[in-house]
């Protein structure tokens, strides 16, 4: 059972979380907990870290933001010792979580689940402290912003949990943001790819690297609210699953946005043989994440325009970086906008349906929407379109590919 941080956003709450805990133990259970830290704390604490300087060394980032999550494993034992359950907290390093040394955004290499279900089937309760491990150096690391949803299925992996619950603020997996199209409908089960490709496309319902875990192992993932009523044992949220035996097999299963996109085009950029790698490595080796591409042959002989996308907080960096390689790239100008979204179309049954991207483009002309960059694989297809348009574009969609629910 994990909780992220709204679910123990408070001492309420994470007496809440442990009265769910206990109700699981009573129904026969032998149950662990991942916890996140209380909602807010970690933006405090990387604030302590700017306050002392801008420019921290990552190490001792991660030996700060990692205490938030020993705070709340912590209070959740006590929490649950309140029930007359035994329970004990873990940190990362005890079990211990091996990870690489990429400091803030540190990948799982190892866990080791022994101790931790040897006193579990002994009827303890292991109280995990989320998203940190520890590396060769025998430093403590972070996972990176979600890391706990990973940390959980990781654990759940190693202790040979029947089924890892995400316990969060949404009674599930939507066909698209709630908030947004109130015609979104809880779905029942999704498949780990399109889980996967919902999540990297912009839902902020699961970390990636948490899904990509469930699904190269086959652990049940489901994903639930804390503040309704049922228990995971219920299975009243969206079960992740294999594809084959997900029940929904519509044309498209979900639909995502990206509203944290930005676009710069290099216009007249010099057509010859390596000008690509000249424009992206420059980008990739200052750790400049790039998604979307298209390359165009522009008005005048010779020449291309090349445009591409990369996250807002990058934009300046990238736009700088590029400045100062115009001589290599040879482009005649640098256009960029940081008013775009990306909209995504997911679903299985692309692989199989013809005229899903006609019906996404006739769509949208219908409402005055002009598309910028698209790109598709095999179960996405993706289109860039002014922000503005933003809600327009997610709600005509939604009703466009049958989604709407009461």
């Amino acid at each position: 059972m994990k909780f992220g941080g709204t679910s123990v956003g408070d001492v309420d709450r994470i007496k809440n979380a442990a009265a769910k805990v206990a109700a699981e133990v009573q129904r026969g259970h032998k149950v662990a907990v991942v916890v996140s830290a209380m909602a807010g704390a970690t933006d405090g604490l990387i604030n302590l870290c700017r306050s002392v300087t801008p420019h921290y060394d990552l190490r001792e980032y991660d030996a700060v933001v990692s205490t938030g999550e020993q705070i709340t494993a912590g209070l959740m034992a006590l929490a649950l010792r309140q029930h007359g359950l035994t329970a004990r907290s873990w940190q990362g390093w005890q079990l211990p979580l091996k990870t690489d040394g990429n400091y803030g955004n540190a990948r799982i290499m190892s866990i080791d689940g022994d101790k931790a279900r040897e006193r579990i089937l002994d009827g303890e309760i292991a109280v995990l402290a989320g998203f940190q491990g520890i590396n060769d150096d025998n430093r403590i690391t972070t996972l990176g912003r979600g890391g706990s949803d990973t940390s959980a299925v990781a654990l759940a992996i190693a202790i040979k949990a029947d089924r890892c619950d995400i316990y969060t603020d949404v009674a599930g997996v939507y066909t698209a943001d709630p908030r947004i199209v109130t015609k979104a409908r809880k779905m029942s089960r999704v498949s780990y790819e399109e889980m996967l490709e919902l999540a990297s496309l912009g839902a902020k319902v699961l970390h990636t690297r948490s899904v990509e875990l469930g699904m190269r192992y086959r652990m049940p993932i489901q994903v639930l609210s804390t503040f309704a009523n049922a228990l995971g044992s219920d299975t009243p949220g969206t079960i992740l699953t294999d594809g084959d035996e997900t029940m929904e097999q519509n044309m498209v299963t979900g639909i995502a946005y990206n509203s944290n996109q930005a676009k710069i085009t290099l216009a007249k950029v010099v057509d010859k043989p390596g000008i690509a790698a000249a424009v992206f490595a420059p980008l990739a080796r200052a750790g400049i994440n790039v998604d979307m591409i298209v390359q165009t042959d522009s008005t005048e002989t010779g020449s291309t325009d090349i445009t591409f996308t990369v996250g807002k907080n990058d934009l300046e960096r990238a736009c700088k970086i590029l400045e100062s390689e115009r001589g290599t790239i040879q482009y005649s100008n640098l256009q960029s906008s940081a008013d775009v979204t990306k909209i995504s179309l997911v679903g299985f049954g692309m692989r199989s349906h013809s005229g899903v991207a006609a019906t996404m483009f006739e769509t949208l002309a219908s409402k005055g929407i002009n598309i910028q960059v698209i790109e598709t694989s095999e179960i996405n297809t993706s289109v860039l379109i002014d922000e503005e348009y933003t809600e327009l574009a997610l709600r005509a969609l939604h009703t466009a590919y049958g989604l709407d629910g009461q």
